[in-house]
C-alpha cells in the first residue's frame, strides 16, 4: 500500500495478557491507552482520530474503550477482522496519517475474552467461515474438536505429509516461544517447557497438543501514529516508522484446489509479505526481529515459508536449526508469542506493534534483539485478512 507520506509510532503501550475474566475492558484500554500517550509524549487532546479493534462485544465498544482517556468529540471506528483486528485498526491509522487527513491518530485494541475455546455467536445466519469449513471436510471430515484446531492442525498434518516435517519440529516451535516468553513480563504464560513436555500434553487434534495452541486472553495494546512534522515538533527526531503495510483477503487458492494450507492464509500472507517487501525496497534478509501470527504452532512454520524465510518445504529445517531464535537468522516471536503471551483478539496486532517497537528502540530488556534495525510483522485472521507491516528506525 503506497503511502503518500511517511508514518511514525511515536508511542507504544500494552497493559500485561491475563486469562479471561480477569479485568473489564474499560480499564484494559485504559491503562493501555493512557501508557501510549505517556511513551509519545502527548496528551488525548492532540489525537485527531481513533481507530478502536474487537471482536468480541456490542457495536460501539470502541467509544466506550476511548471515554475514559478524554471525551474530545473525535471521529471514534470500531474495528473487526478476526484475529487480524489489531493491525487492522493499526493500518486504517497509517492510512489516515499516510494519506494525509491526520496528524496524530490512535490505534487501540482489546479483547475481553470467554474460557475455552472460540465458537460462534449467531446460528441463525450464514457462518462467515462456511467456505472455509467446507474445504476441510471434503479433506479430513469434521471431529469433536475445537473447529480452529481442526483448520491449523489439518495445515500442519498437510505439511507434514508432503514435506516430512515432524512433530517435533512442531513442537519445538511452542518450545522457543516458551522460552522467549519467561522474560516477558506482559505474558500470560512464563513458564519454559521442553520439547518432551510440549509432545506430553493433552492432545486436541491431532498433531497439535494443548501447548501448541494458543490460549483464550483478555487484554489491551495501542499505538500513537503521527506525521514526521508531528514528531519532530515534539521532539522526537528518530521514531520508529512504519516503511511499509498491506492487508489481503481471500484469493480464490484459498478454496480450489483445495488445500489447508492455502485455506489457513498461506496465500494472503505471501502476497501480504511481498506487497511490503516491494513497497518498502526490503527483504527478508533485512530483518532482524519478527511477530508472527502463531495461533498454533502449525501456523508459525507456514508462514515462514509465506514471508520467504525460506523454500516451500523448508520450514522444518528452519526451526530445527535454531535459525529463528536467538543466535540464529531472525529472532521470531521474542515475545512468546500467541502461545505463551496469549491471544486477545483485538489486541493481538497492537500487542506485536508493541513488541518490535520496544526492540527498534532498545527496550526489551533480557529479550533485546542484538542490532535491531527492521522489523516484521504477521497478524492473520481466518475469513480471511493477512496484515504484513514493516518498521524501521534508523
Amino acid at each position: 500500500m503506497k503511502l503518500s507520506r511517511k508514518v511514525c509510532v511515536l508511542g507504544v503501550g500494552m497493559t500485561k495478557f491475563h486469562k479471561p475474566g480477569t479485568f473489564d475492558y474499560p480499564a484494559l484500554t485504559k491503562e493501555a491507552g493512557e501508557a501510549a500517550l505517556a511513551d509519545a509524549g502527548v496528551p488525548y487532546s492532540a489525537v485527531e482520530q481513533a481507530f478502536v479493534g474487537y471482536v468480541y462485544g456490542d457495536s460501539t465498544c470502541g467509544q466506550r474503550a476511548v471515554y475514559q482517556l478524554g471525551l474530545t468529540g473525535i471521529p471514534v471506528f470500531n474495528v473487526n477482522n478476526n484475529c487480524s483486528t489489531g493491525s487492522t485498526a493499526l493500518l486504517l491509522a497509517a492510512q489516515a496519517i499516510g494519506g494525509g487527513s491526520s496528524e496524530c491518530v490512535l490505534a487501540l485494541g482489546f479483547e475481553k475474552m470467554e474460557k475455552g475455546s472460540l465458537g460462534t455467536k449467531y446460528g441463525d445466519r450464514t457462518n462467515p467461515l462456511d467456505r472455509h469449513m467446507l474445504v476441510m471436510m471434503d479433506i479430513q471430515g469434521f471431529q469433536p474438536a475445537p473447529p480452529a484446531a481442526q483448520m491449523f492442525g489439518g495445515a500442519g498434518r498437510e505439511h507434514m505429509q508432503k514435506y516430512g516435517t515432524t512433530k517435533e519440529q512442531l513442537a519445538k516451535v511452542a518450545s522457543k516461544n516458551r522460552r522467549h516468553a519467561v522474560d516477558n513480563e506482559r505474558s500470560q504464560f512464563r513458564v519454559a517447557s521442553s520439547v518432551e513436555e510440549i509432545l506430553a500434553s493433552p492432545m486436541i487434534f491431532d498433531p497439535l497438543t494443548k501447548f501448541q495452541c494458543c490460549p483464550t486472553t483478555d487484554g489491551a495494546a495501542a499505538a500513537i501514529l503521527c506525521s514526521e512534522e508531528f514528531a519532530r515538533a515534539h521532539g522526537v527526531s528518530n521514531p520508529v516508522m512504519i516503511e511499509a503495510i498491506a492487508m489481503k483477503t481471500d484469493f480464490g487458492t484459498s478454496f480450489e484446489p483445495k488445500s489447508m494450507i492455502k485455506m489457513v492464509g498461506a496465500d494472503l500472507a505471501r502476497a501480504a509479505a511481498d506487497e511490503v517487501y516491494r513497497d518498502a525496497g526490503l527483504g527478508p534478509t533485512d530483518v532482524q526481529v519478527i511477530e508472527l501470527h502463531d495461533c498454533f504452532t502449525a501456523n508459525e512454520l507456514i508462514t515462514y515459508e509465506a514471508l520467504g524465510l525460506c523454500g516451500e518445504g523448508e520450514a522444518g529445517k528452519l526451526i530445527s536449526d535454531d535459525a529463528t531464535t536467538y543466535g540464529g537468522r531472525w529472532v521470531v516471536n521474542p515475545s512468546g508469542g500467541l502461545l505463551s503471551k496469549g491471544h486477545p483478539l483485538g489486541a493481538t496486532g497492537l500487542a506485536q506493534c508493541f513488541e518490535l517497537n520496544q526492540q527498534l528502540r532498545g527496550l526489551a530488556g533480557t529479550r533485546q534483539v542484538p542490532d535491531a534495525k527492521v522489523a516484521l510483522q504477521h497478524n492473520l485472521g481466518l475469513g480471511g485478512a493477512a496484515v504484513v507491516t514493516m518498521y524501521r528506525r534508523g
